[in-house]
């Protein structure tokens, strides 16, 4: 079965650790984390991937190859001129997905334990054309809600849930899909667009089964898409809420005191600096007796990869020495 690994995005809630390298390429555990993903669909027996890039492409491309190392054979689709969102990035990709049976599309920015051949047996079953794997939003955080009728068939998308709305809560999508190729009937040609915006409400109109698969509480799901959700999720996975996570070649002086705090790899952490809550990326030295909390720190070079780069950075952090620092 066929696969495609969604990884084009700017990954700006991300800034400023998506300064040099896409959201999917950022360190989880000493891992860059579209590295799980791949795993987890060769795992289910997909072993063709296509993986579309756009902003930092390369960085993408040197972690993955192409696929052996991860008993896959991977193609990339390049959105070169402009970012084409879920929708666009499968009508970009269709000549290297060739779609002639059922296949899989992904974002790249997971970690999960979700059983997908429980998910195929939902979408056989209901001879859907688009099956959606969701979970209960139980923490009623702001992902958009997934309205599912009693037959599992989806009616349509709202807004994020106010945070008291009662039991039982509301589901919201996982950024799992498994499609037919008679998707590409509803898919816009040549232009950006979402899924869940441009063509599963088209697809639903004209009376086509786009359902819902339920995960189970027991099947993990972790989305990586802001600086809050990536220190709290990898430290969740290092198995210890205060966790402190090191990179590779990293000196940190006998006196410093660190809290829940990550340290990419090649950092320095000075005497008596206390850093909680914060994360730390490649090549920074944190300068002896610095306090810092809640906090993402980069080199100050970074900036200068583009002009966009130093467009984000205004108004969104502030340069100290050698070091640029974002408050989250």
């Amino acid at each position: 079965m066929k696969a495609m690994l969604l990884a084009a995005g700017f990954g700006t809630r991300l800034f400023p650790l998506t300064l040099d390298r896409p959201k999917p390429a950022l360190p989880v555990l000493g891992r860059p984390l579209i590295a799980y993903g791949v795993d987890y669909l060769t795992r289910f027996g997909c072993r063709d991937l296509v993986v579309n890039l756009h902003y930092r492409g390369e960085a993408i491309v040197a972690v993955l190859g192409d696929g052996a190392s991860f008993g896959c054979r991977i193609a990339y689709s390049h959105e070169s001129d402009e970012i084409l969102g879920t929708g666009g990035a499968l009508d970009h990709a269709r000549p290297l997905l060739n779609p002639t049976e059922t296949f899989v599309v992904m974002n790249g920015k997971l970690i999960t334990t979700i059983d997908l051949q429980a998910a195929l047996a939902t979408h056989r079953r209901q001879q859907a054309l688009a099956t959606l794997i969701l979970k209960p939003n139980r923490r009623r955080e702001r992902f958009s809600v997934v309205e599912v009728d009693n037959t599992g068939a989806i009616r349509g998308f709202a807004p994020p849930p106010d945070a008291a709305v009662p039991d039982p809560p509301p589901l919201f999508f996982t950024g799992i899909q498994i499609l037919e190729p008679e998707i590409f009937d509803y898919i816009p040609r040549a232009r950006f667009s979402h899924t869940t915006t441009d063509v599963y409400p088209r697809a639903i109109a004209d009376g086509q089964r786009v359902v819902a698969h339920v995960a189970g509480p027991d099947e993990d799901w972790y989305e990586f898409s802001t600086l809050e959700r990536y220190l709290d999720l990898s430290c969740q996975l290092a198995g210890h809420p205060q966790a402190v996570i090191r990179g590779q070649n990293c000196q940190v002086a006998a006196d410093a005191r660190l809290v829940r705090t990550i340290l990419w790899n090649h950092v320095t952490i000075g005497a008596k600096v206390e850093l909680h809550e914060v994360i730390v990326g490649d090549g920074v030295t944190i300068p002896e007796a610095t306090t810092l909390s809640r906090a993402a720190v980069v080199r100050a070079d970074r900036l200068e990869v583009s002009e966009r780069a130093r467009a984000i950075a205004e108004g969104r952090g502030r340069q100290v020495g050698e070091n640029f620092i974002v408050h989250f």
